[in-house]
């Protein structure tokens, strides 16, 4: 792995009081004993619970952890911008605040990231129902119809990234698009992508955003945007 590991890990976090002080924790740890210089940046996109009061009083004091709030809800694309605008170390990392992945796989990852610019997870079992599955098979048949982007799970929320990457392109979308025009972007920019294989858990408490009608529609909306800009 690389030497020395300096790295920001980034949650993007709406409404998830119930699962983001176990998510902080469990990136401390990790990185405690993985990383010679790192930091947590928690994004709060306008929660409307105490997802931000949490953080403020649990980690207020702890020069390690990071929040950044947004007065309202911008979206899953506009919370990741704001990390990675504040992300300072070498590496990035970002994945959910929904427990539905194991932070301690962050190592599989890191083996691949001085051989390849990007190295981004793939679910080796998507522990989600039928229409959810079958929703990111049709999503992901249209992203590599329209960009020719062939990788096996575009919106997999474990990805690491080499600074630099961000230093060269730049994103605009918003929403869920967000994971899609990174991969896009990159690619066309020439910048290699490893695909690693990670576990995924079922989300045990909050409720996840991805498959509402205003959040579908916002991705159509900035795919087609960034398609046009392309084509």
């Amino acid at each position: 792995m690389p030497r020395p590991i300096k790295l920001s890990v980034i949650f993007p976090a709406y409404n998830e009081e119930q699962n983001i002080g176990k998510a902080v924790d469990s990136a401390l740890q990790v990185l405690e004993k993985i990383a010679d210089d790192y930091e947590v940046i928690v994004v709060n996109d306008g929660s409307r619970d105490s997802t931000e009061k949490i953080v403020q009083q649990i980690y207020g004091h702890n020069g390690l952890v990071r929040l950044i709030s947004h007065r309202r809800n911008i979206g899953y694309g506009g919370s990741l911008r704001s990390g990675l605008e504040a992300a300072k170390y070498d590496l990035i990392f970002f994945t959910d605040a929904d427990l539905q992945f194991d932070l301690k796989e962050i190592l599989n990852l890191l083996r691949w990231i001085q051989e390849y610019d990007l190295v981004i997870g793939y679910r080796l079992k998507r522990s989600e129902g039928f229409r959810r599955r079958f929703y990111a098979w049709g999503w992901g048949l249209l992203i590599r119809l329209l960009f020719d982007l062939k990788v096996k799970d575009i919106d997999c929320a474990f990805k690491l990234f080499r600074k630099e990457v961000f230093d060269k392109i730049s994103v605009s979308s918003l929403g869920a698009f967000i994971n899609s025009e990174i991969l896009i972007r990159a690619k066309k920019c020439g910048f290699t992508v490893k695909e690693v294989p990670v576990s995924h858990y079922p989300r045990l408490a909050g409720k996840g955003s991805g498959a509402r009608l205003r959040t579908i529609y916002k991705a159509f909306h900035e795919l087609f945007k960034l398609y046009r800009e392309l084509k």
